[in-house]
C-alpha cells in the first residue's frame, strides 16, 4: 500500500504474538492445541493488589495522571530500587510506562540516531531489533552459544563493540533462554564497559525475581556503581506480580534522559493507566509472600520440561537459571521427514510440523536470532507441560 511508511517494510510482526494468535485460532476451529508461545505467567494477579485497584476505582482515581507516573508509584519504585538492588534513584530519575516495552521504546526513541548501532545479544527477546530500527538504528549481534550457556562472554563483547555502538541491550534472566548471570559473570562484563565510556547500557531486568536454585540475581549499575550515569535500568510489574495485562513498565537511569523519554511518552500515549499505576504501588510496597511459592512451581515445571524434552530424539535442552523459558536445539532433527512427508531444514520447519502433527505451539528460535532452537514457555500448568512434552517426544520419534 503506497500511502504506508517506508520504515514499516524494516520490520516484522512479533513471532510470539504470531504464535499464540495461530494457537488460539486452532483451538476456536476445534483443533486440540497446546499453546507454549505466550510468556505470561498463568497465576491470577494477587487478591492485595486487585483490591488496590478496586479501591482507586472507587475513589475516582481515574484521571489523566503526570505522564510518565503518579509521585506515589515514582516513590514506591525507588524504594524497591533501593531495597532489592541498592541503587539510589530520584523520582526525576524514574520513567513509568505503559509496560517495559514501551520504556525500552522511548528510551531508544529518545536516544538514537541514523547510523548508531544498538549491541544486542542473541538469542534476543523478539522486539529488540525491530524496536532499534523504528528508532532509525542499527541492531548489531552478537551471537552467545549453548557452550556458555547462552551466555554473552567478556571477549564476544569487548570484540563487538565499535566506535558507533550507543547501546548494548542486555536481558538477565533472558527472554528466551533463561540465562542469567551471577555476580561474577556481571562483574567481568562492566569491565568491558568501563573500558568503552561512550557505551550506554540498557538493562531489562523484568525476570528479576524469577530465579532458580539459590540464584543471586544483580543488575549492572549494582555490581559496578560507576556505570550508574549511563544506565537504563528497566524493570516492571507483569511477571514476578502476575500483572502482564495491567501494562506497567519502569525504570531509573539519568535524569536528562528520563525526561527526554517522557516528552517522547507526552506525544505518544500520554500516562499509563492510571488505575493500573496505583495497582503497582500496592505490588511494590505489598507482601512478596507469594512470589516464593510461585518459584517453587515455576522450578518444579522447568525440571519437568528439561527432564522430558532431554528424552525426546535429536533434542538437547540446557536447564536456564531463570525465567520461565526453556531454548532447547532441534540440530538432532535436521534432515529428519517428518510425517507430513517434509523434511525439516530449518527450527521453522521443526516448529510448523509440529503444530500440525501434534497440536503444540511452539516459538522458532531463528525469531529470536539464533537456531536452530525453539522457545517453549513452562508458565502454564504441569499437566499441559506434561502432556505437551509427551506429544514432542511423540513427533521427534515418529521423525524418519
Amino acid at each position: 500500500m503506497a500511502f504506508l511508511a517506508d520504515s514499516l517494510s524494516r520490520i516484522k510482526p512479533s513471532a510470539t504474538i504470531a504464535v499464540t494468535n495461530k494457537a488460539r485460532e486452532l483451538k476456536a476451529a476445534g483443533r486440540d492445541v497446546i499453546g507454549l508461545g505466550a510468556g505470561e505467567p498463568d497465576f491470577d494477579t494477587p487478591d492485595n493488589i486487585k483490591q488496590a485497584a478496586i479501591v482507586a476505582i472507587n475513589e475516582g482515581k481515574t484521571k489523566y495522571t503526570a505522564v510518565d507516573g503518579i509521585p506515589e508509584l515514582k516513590a514506591a519504585i525507588s524504594a524497591k530500587f533501593k531495597r532489592e538492588n541498592d541503587l539510589d534513584y530520584e523520582a526525576a530519575e524514574i520513567s513509568v510506562g505503559t509496560g517495559g516495552k514501551q520504556v525500552l521504546y522511548n528510551a531508544l526513541m529518545a536516544t538514537v540516531n541514523p547510523g548508531d548501532e544498538v549491541l544486542i545479544p542473541t538469542p534476543y527477546w523478539v522486539s529488540y531489533p525491530d524496536m532499534v530500527l523504528l528508532a532509525g538504528g542499527e541492531p548489531t549481534f552478537v551471537e552467545t552459544s549453548m557452550d556458555t550457556g547462552f551466555k554473552l562472554t567478556p571477549d564476544a563483547l569487548d570484540a563487538a563493540i565499535t566506535p558507533k555502538t550507543k547501546w548494548v541491550i542486555f536481558n538477565s534472566p533472558s527472554n528466551p533462554s533463561g540465562a542469567a548471570y551471577s555476580r561474577d559473570e556481571m562483574k567481568a562484563l562492566t569491565d568491558v564497559f568501563l573500558k568503552h565510556p561512550h557505551v550506554w547500557i540498557m538493562t531489562d531486568d523484568m525476570y528479576e525475581h524469577l530465579v532458580y536454585d539459590d540464584f543471586e540475581f544483580t543488575t549492572v549499575a549494582q555490581v559496578e556503581p560507576q556505570l550508574k550515569e549511563r544506565t537504563l535500568t528497566v524493570n516492571g510489574v507483569s511477571k514476578a506480580y502476575a500483572m502482564t495485562g495491567w501494562r506497567i513498565g519502569y525504570a531509573g537511569g539519568p535524569a536528562p534522559l528520563i525526561k527526554a523519554m517522557a516528552k517522547i511518552q507526552s506525544q505518544s500515549t500520554s500516562n499509563p493507566s492510571s488505575v493500573s499505576q496505583w495497582a503497582a504501588v500496592e505490588a511494590l510496597n505489598g507482601t512478596q509472600e507469594f512470589i516464593e511459592p510461585n518459584n517453587e512451581i515455576f522450578k518444579s515445571r522447568r525440571d519437568l520440561v528439561v527432564s522430558m524434552l532431554n528424552q525426546a530424539d535429536g533434542i538437547t535442552c540446557p536447564t536456564p537459571e531463570g525465567a520461565f523459558y526453556v531454548y532447547p536445539s532441534c540440530a538432532g532433527t535436521m534432515g529428519k521427514t517428518a510425517p507430513s512427508g517434509n523434511v525439516l531444514e530449518t527450527d521453522e520447519d521443526f516448529v510448523t510440523e509440529l503444530l500440525e502433527a501434534e497440536g503444540v505451539a511452539v516459538v522458532q528460535g531463528s525469531a529470536f536470532g539464533l537456531g536452530p532452537n525453539f522457545r517453549i514457555s513452562y508458565a502454564t500448568s504441569t499437566e499441559a507441560l506434561e502432556e505437551a512434552c509427551t506429544r514432542i517426544q511423540r513427533f521427534c520419534g515418529n521423525l524418519k
